[in-house]
């Protein structure tokens, strides 16, 4: 095959692939907002006033952050 060919057959696909992606992020974010459930300002004022992170030991939680810094990686 002539190499003109290949390069071209590698970049039809990283294109594809690439926007494959994107829309599957697009619906994974899409698919998640289905899951949260809706909260009008007044509740969000509530639990804002009810939980304080201050009240809660660093221990308690998961830095889940750099689960997500290579998203775009094979």
């Amino acid at each position: 095959m002539d190499p003109v060919n290949i390069l071209d057959a590698q970049m039809l696909k990283a294109i594809i692939k690439e926007s494959v992606r994107e829309v599957l992020r697009e619906q994974w974010f899409k698919f998640f907002e289905m899951l949260l459930p809706y909260v009008d300002d007044a509740e969000q004022a509530d639990i804002e006033a009810t939980f304080d992170p201050k009240d809660y030991e660093d221990d308690d939680f998961v830095d889940i952050s750099g689960w997500f810094a290579h998203e775009d990686q094979d």
